[in-house]
């Protein structure tokens, strides 16, 4: 955001607003960690993020930039997709040794930056 033609300092809340029904369960390190972990492997699996102001993004596969452009705390969850069985063995392996929050879905893995109230994460 820019004020008289200077960048403006934007708060946490602004990205996310209070609500007492959402935890982030993720931090800046922990989504640093993630994006390398999905860099390193060959070919880089897809992604696509849902932000808390309700955006998908398009699945793409460059972690290195791309992934970190937006605010991690915009994050509601990042889906990542392999795109076959041993693709998504080395998905897996890479998330269960950086431990996160998230599970397995039919199309690879979702990790979770939030959690409602009530709601039950197991991590991956």
């Amino acid at each position: 955001m820019t004020k008289g033609g200077h960048f403006q300092k934007v708060s946490f809340h602004e990205v996310v607003p209070p609500n007492p029904a959402i935890h982030a369960v993720m931090n800046n390190t922990k989504w640093n960690e993630l994006r390398l972990a999905m860099y390193n492997i060959e070919p880089a699996p897809r992604w696509s993020t849902l932000a808390t102001n309700g955006f998908q993004s398009s699945p793409d596969r460059e972690w290195f930039y791309h992934f970190r452009n937006g605010r991690y705390e915009g994050i509601v969850h990042v889906d990542i997709f392999a795109d076959n069985p041993q693709h998504g063995d080395m998905i897996l392996a890479a998330l269960r040794k950086i431990h996160v929050p998230g599970e397995k879905t039919p199309d690879g893995f979702r990790v979770y930056g939030y959690r409602r109230d009530g709601q039950t994460i197991g991590y991956v």
